[in-house]
């Protein structure tokens, strides 16, 4: 019991750092951990703001066939990059859930991926998501590309790029409900 007492820090040190090493454990904890550091994401300042000019890019929705991105155009939309191996992404899309539980109406989510369809079956049917998940079978347009998971495209009505987020982030925050407020009167 002396032994315990004495050296608690490091036996509760050792078994953190065993539990990040098994797969199984090392994954929800990594999420559990950017879910506390997840912040609202910050708009681009208004200078340095690119606009979105070429909306051709065809994805595969999970179940209901191709889709042409620019059915968004003209509309406020979220564009989403993720996967199911990667903790950041895991550990943001429950608010992205709760966004679109209230914006699924009036905002176009997408949710994309390059994962194999049947492993984002099991990931939505885990996780119980209501979300419009894609397939990208062709490359974005080149605004929206990036080498990083997560990243997130806030595309206003006029193709602006109001967010271009990288790492996860809060986005059912009160900062970008009146966000998407303000731009969808616009």
């Amino acid at each position: 019991m002396k032994f315990v007492k004495k050296h608690w820090s490091n036996i509760l040190f050792f078994t953190i750092l065993v539990l990040l090493i098994i797969p199984q454990t090392r994954i929800p904890i990594q999420v559990f951990v950017q879910r506390l550091i997840a912040f609202s994401p910050s708009e681009t300042d208004e200078t340095k703001r690119e606009t979105l000019n070429n909306y051709n890019w065809n994805l595969q929705q999970l179940g209901a066939g191709e889709v042409n991105f620019s059915k968004s155009e003209g509309k406020v939309t979220i564009v989403n990059f993720w996967a199911t191996w990667c903790p950041p992404c895991v550990a943001e899309m429950p608010s992205f859930q709760k966004l679109y539980d209230v914006y699924g109406d009036n905002v176009d989510f997408y949710f994309v991926t390059s994962e194999n369809p049947e492993k984002i079956v099991n990931f939505i049917a885990k996780n119980g998501y209501s979300l419009p998940f894609f397939v990208q079978r062709y490359e974005a347009p080149k605004q929206l590309e990036s080498l990083v998971l997560p990243s997130t495209y806030l595309i206003s009505k006029k193709g602006q790029i109001i967010i271009a987020e990288e790492g996860a982030a809060n986005w059912n925050s009160k900062k970008m409900r009146t966000l998407l407020d303000q731009l969808l009167i616009k």
